[in-house]
């Protein structure tokens, strides 16, 4: 809360909190413009950029590749797990916005909604059939068994004619 007062009508300046995210929109009751805090999936910024960059750990065991997601408030049926063009492993989504009702009025929103893809290029190594996905408490565990690769090929010798 900030101690100090406005000079914009009712909202008060956020300039000694460095946590707060609250945005003053100079536009804010014209009819052409909503204030950014108050619309819907707004909050200050684009909604899908927020997922667009879904959080992703990317580990390597010496019996799989491991990746962890980020997807909290997803049900595992919003979220879908793909191997394409034999090694990416394509991981995606969609939050659906939640309903709006004419007499809400909204204070804030800050939680986002809408799409998210991250692609990942799997190494020579990557088991494709073998892959296996769970989801617990919002996180979305993405395990790629590995298989040996062999470390050096075949070298045959050509004659040359002549």
């Amino acid at each position: 809360m900030s101690l100090i007062p406005s000079f914009f009508g009712n909202r008060r300046s956020n300039v000694l909190d460095p946590f707060s995210l609250d945005i003053w929109d100079p536009f804010e009751g014209f009819p052409f413009s909503g204030s950014v805090a108050d619309v819907p999936g707004a909050a200050g910024r684009d909604a899908s950029a927020a997922l667009a960059g879904a959080r992703i750990d990317w580990k390597e065991t010496p019996e799989a590749h491991i990746f962890k997601a980020d997807v909290p408030g997803l049900k595992k049926e919003e979220v879908k797990v793909e191997v394409e063009g034999g090694n990416i492993l394509q991981i995606s989504g969609e939050r659906s916005r939640e309903k709006e009702e004419k007499n809400d009025r909204w204070h804030r929103v800050e939680r986002s909604s809408g799409k998210f893809l991250r692609r990942f290029r799997l190494p020579e190594n990557a088991k494709l059939d073998g892959v296996k996905a769970g989801m617990e408490n919002g996180v979305l565990t993405v395990t790629v068994p590995k298989e040996e690769v062999k470390k050096k090929p075949d070298v045959k010798a050509i004659d040359i004619s002549g």
